[in-house]
């Protein structure tokens, strides 16, 4: 008999696990893969070449995560990009966004020099609006319908933000509710510097820059660090499953169990809660509470049994909007990529940043509205990371690998085509090298192996329902007390004894480790007392 069932072994799971065996519960992962990681995973996909298969870089890892796992000494490194990102525009012109603000400016200039004037303002407002969210992401959201003590965090809630200046206040119902393109609009003229800002807002979002809610996925994707430094985006050497290793790690060392190979077909119902749950195989694990580390449209609509929770709120949950217009490839390469506009002769920073194919607002607008009407973008928005240029453990010596983030693509393609159809995958696979061909000549040609993976393969592989990275959509309706649904933000659901521990609950997507901290602390709570 377990305390805690984890179903998934995602980043989120082992930390939940991590911290539940910590506080002395008898914790189990059970992981269907034959690896733990989930989506932040590292493999070989060609003869001597390694890469992150989904998740592929590095900011938003909390660093109080990081540091009660002590993770450095369970073997993590964390190596910065010498620039934060690059953006080839055409044959003549690339921008090139360092950190610094002086700096920034600079690079801005050259394509608004009013543009480079507004950024102080730009980044006063965000900075702003991050202070606050970096003091709610690891809190549990007042939850509605959770009586006195939910009242009590609401309250103090409306407090903090009511007592906040009324510009911090201005900026905050701005990011909630507008969209990317109406946001940077205050601030910005030029089409490129705005798609430059713009790409945060539509990362993992089935959705236009003009859609209404970009503006807090811009803003989602905005208060990470690494190595202790604000706004700088780094690389886990040996790739995302460093981070996952490390932290499996440090749950092993505290004594938590971690099974793969063993899917979980059902959750265990007993006498009205969960009681643990059903392998493939027939076996029960039984356990005091499980946790999901998988997405909650997932958990209700295959693994909670029919009748275990209200109809109409199993339905809900079952059905909840997801869905990130991203296709993932990884590629082997001969060399790396050699861009017309800044070419490697002139310097390589630019290699190690995320290159983003994106070079205007209309750009990134065309690309969705593409996917929507044929199933996929005709001029995708591609970011592409080279991360053998930091890290040589990835690929043998002169060698490359790359990957590439790629949107737009529909979940499910217009009947009668689909995802599982390879020539669908392949077509739109060919066409992403040719895009980053137009910008990079060499770069087609350099391609010795790829990896291709769809909205279906990342759905059959890691469980990403409808290909969505964060497990639900980042939108007004599915966030803090709303996510997954209103009445269940705090990490319990509405089958007694279950919770859920990965990135359909607050604060959402991304691989930080905050899901799995918050909800083990609510669980510790119900299983030890209110008081640990």
């Amino acid at each position: 008999m377990h305390d805690v069932a984890i179903i998934g072994g995602g980043h989120n799971g082992l930390t939940a696990a991590a911290y539940l065996a910590a506080a002395g519960l008898k914790v189990v992962v059970l992981e269907k893969n034959a690896h733990v990681g989930g989506a932040a995973f590292t493999e070989e996909y060609h003869p001597g070449f390694r890469n992150s298969v989904a998740a592929y870089t590095v900011s938003l890892l909390n660093p109080k995560v990081l540091r009660d796992l002590d993770l450095v000494r369970h073997g993590l490194r964390i190596l910065e990009r010498p620039v934060a990102n690059f953006w080839p525009v055409d044959e003549r012109r690339g921008l090139v966004m360092p950190y610094g603000l002086a700096a920034r400016q600079r690079a801005i200039a050259e394509f608004s020099e009013r543009d480079a004037a507004r950024l102080p303002d730009y980044d006063a407002a965000l900075d702003r609006a991050a202070s606050v969210l970096k003091r709610l992401v690891l809190e549990t959201p007042p939850n509605a319908g959770g009586g006195l003590r939910a009242l009590w965090k609401g309250a103090r809630l409306s407090r903090s933000i009511l007592g906040l200046p009324i510009e911090t206040q201005r900026d905050l119902a701005a990011l909630f509710t507008e969209s990317a393109s109406d946001f940077l609009a205050r601030w910005f003229e030029n089409e490129t510097v705005k798609a430059a800002f713009a790409f945060d807002g539509i990362v993992g979002t089935y959705a236009a820059p003009s859609t209404p809610g970009t503006a807090y996925v811009l803003l989602h994707h905005c208060f990470g660090e690494v190595n202790g430094k604000t706004g700088v985006w780094g690389h886990a050497v040996g790739g995302m499953g460093a981070i996952s290793a490390a932290i499996a790690a440090a749950a092993r060392e505290k004594g938590a169990e971690i099974r793969t190979q063993v899917a979980v077909r059902e959750v265990a119902v007993e006498k009205g809660r969960a009681s643990g749950v059903v392998l493939a195989s027939g076996e029960v694990v039984r356990a005091r509470a499980v946790a999901a580390a998988i997405p909650p449209k997932l958990l209700f609509s295959r693994l909670v049994p029919e009748g275990a929770v209200a109809p109409d709120l199993q339905a809900r949950l079952a059905n909840l909007k997801s869905g990130s217009g991203t296709f993932r490839m990884n590629v082997a390469l001969s060399e790396p990529p050699d861009f017309t506009c800044r070419p490697n002769r002139d310097g390589t920073d630019h290699m190690a940043s995320g290159i983003v194919i994106g070079p205007t607002l209309e750009y990134l607008e065309r690309a969705y509205l593409d996917a929507r009407a044929g199933g996929w973008s005709q001029q995708p928005v591609v970011e592409m990371m080279v991360p053998s240029m930091l890290d040589d453990t990835l690929a043998p010596p002169g060698r490359h690998v790359a990957s590439l983030f790629v949107q737009h693509v529909a979940p499910h393609l217009p009947a009668p085509r689909t995802w599982a159809d390879p020539a669908e995958k392949e077509a739109f696979a060919g066409l992403v090298i040719d895009t980053v061909t137009r910008h990079a000549p060499n770069f087609k040609a350099s391609v010795l192996a790829r990896q291709v993976l769809s909205p279906l393969d990342l759905e059959q592989r890691f469980g990403l329902i409808d290909g969505d990275i964060f497990h639900g959509a980042l939108s007004l309706d599915q966030l803090f007390t709303l996510r997954p649904v209103l009445g269940h933000a705090d990490y319990r659901m509405p089958l007694p004894g279950l919770y859920l521990c990965a990135s359909g609950a607050h604060p959402g997507g991304g691989v930080t480790g905050v899901p799995g901290h918050n909800a083990a602390r609510e669980i510790v709570r119900d299983l030890k007392g209110w008081w640990a």
